[in-house]
């Protein structure tokens, strides 16, 4: 289990002039039995108070308001334990957003320590709660003592398998990790990417055999690593292969838990019949590929009984917003850099741009943001240069007149997003975008603005 220490989202939030509650005190603490706590609660009091109560005990606490805010801290590190509120939003008292929230951190995590928040009519819900894998309930107005009590107990108990468990009561316990070092989640909202978490949580226990497909840096990486972490070989390292390197064949021969294939598609005819006689017979099978059909039907049926497909970020709405935000966070904390907020022109740009790179273009283009900001937000003209359609077009062999449609769209929205962010002020804009006021004036007639 992680603590503070190794949790750099328990600390980040709570240090320096961009602490969480106003302190400005570390919360590292001395103690060896110190542990990180995610609450997730919307309301100041109720933190403020778990906060204090919980530093006074020689533990840290980081605070969500929201759930997702909460999916984005539990992306970056793992805490001991989540103290999670079923009514995190005001006017809820049906538990109905606090059991959603549960339901979607244990199927990223089965072995999440969840301790519930709840008020006195909340009780049933509470217990069943529990039933569906929270470890315990408190319930308000609470005694700190006793809240500390159950929290730090419930840290000790190992996790039981609860009945919609995705792993047998057998694989859970000391002899499987599964908490392993770097959390797998992948966050989004929309319908694309909810369909691919549950295909990854009802997939991932089996041995079938399966494929990834979609856009390079859409998270292809990261949809192997959760459906291992989902797997009986969670609690063992799963082995990649980069199959166009033929020295990395010999690994076959020891692997007998999860083998993570990239490339095969490049393989011509000849290699992928040499791959299928070598592929370990007691090893999962994840294989990485941009098309599948180049794959022979033989090794399909090895490594695609199932396809997942990513899809690309022009395809997930405001999930480009909300993993934006996300990487904000992680840039913030690797770099050690205040987290800033972003500008509505900001986001109107984030949300126009055309990501040649994808989520991984997004994510570069954050941390660009972040380490170059000089105001107290991060405004649109953070991102003039992030997107480069005209050049991404020319190398992938794409016509240059689609290419120049889409530098003509993207650089439009920018414009307007630097507009709106300076409300219309025609030399704050220019300045921004790094263009002359008649040059900018050009660009807007062109584009009808």
């Amino acid at each position: 289990m992680n603590t503070n220490d190794s949790c750099p989202a328990a600390n980040a939030k709570r240090s320096g002039s961009d602490t969480l509650f106003g302190s400005g005190q570390s919360d590292r603490a001395s103690s060896p039995t110190a542990r990180s706590i995610l609450l997730i609660d919307d309301n100041d009091d109720v933190a403020r108070a778990v906060e204090i109560a919980f530093r006074m005990a020689g533990h840290s606490v980081a605070r969500a308001d929201t759930a997702q805010d909460a999916y984005s801290q539990l992306a970056l590190c793992r805490f001991d334990a989540i103290i999670l509120d079923l009514n995190f939003t005001p006017g809820k008292t049906d538990g109905s957003e606090g059991l959603a929230c549960l339901d979607r951190i244990l199927a990223d995590d089965p072995g999440a320590c969840v301790v519930l928040l709840t008020a006195h009519g909340g009780v049933r819900i509470a217990v069943t709660a529990m039933q569906a894998g929270a470890r315990d309930f408190a319930v308000k107005p609470w005694s700190n003592t006793d809240l500390i009590s159950k929290v730090e107990a419930a840290i000790a108990r190992a996790p039981t398998a609860s009945a919609g468990s995705s792993h047998p009561a057998s694989q859970i316990g000391e002899d499987r990790t599964i908490h392993p070092t770097q959390p797998a989640i992948l966050l989004g909202e929309c319908p694309a990417i909810a369909a691919l978490r549950d295909l990854i949580h009802r997939i991932g226990p089996t041995d079938a055999g399966v494929t990834i497909t979609g856009p390079s840096g859409s998270g292809r990486s990261l949809a192997a690593i959760a459906l291992h972490a989902s797997s009986a070989h969670a609690s063992q390292d799963a082995v990649w292969v980069d199959l166009r390197d033929a020295a990395q064949w010999a690994q076959f021969a020891e692997i007998r838990g999860t083998l993570i294939l990239r490339h095969a598609d490049r393989l011509n005819e000849i290699a992928q019949q040499r791959l299928l006689s070598a592929l370990p017979p007691r090893a999962r099978l994840i294989a990485i590929v941009d098309d599948l059909g180049l794959t022979v039907p033989a090794l399909r049926r090895q490594i695609a009984v199932v396809e997942l497909r990513v899809p690309p970020l022009a395809e997930r709405g405001e999930d480009v917003v909300l993993l934006a935000r996300h990487f904000l966070r992680l840039a913030a904390e690797r770099h050690g850099r205040p987290l800033l907020p972003l500008s509505e022109g900001a986001v109107d740009a984030i949300r126009a741009a055309r990501w040649v790179d994808e989520v991984r273009g997004l994510a570069l283009a954050i941390e660009r943001a972040v380490l170059l900001a000089d105001g107290d937000m991060i405004g649109p003209e953070a991102f003039a240069a992030a997107t480069h359609p005209l050049t991404a077009a020319a190398q992938d062999g794409s016509p240059v007149s689609s290419a120049k449609f889409d530098l003509d769209q993207t650089e439009k929205a920018l414009i307007q997003a630097a507009l709106r962010e300076y409300g219309h002020n025609i030399s704050h804009a220019a300045q921004a975008l790094g263009l002359s006021r008649a040059s900018l004036y050009r660009r807007m007639e062109r584009h009808g603005l």
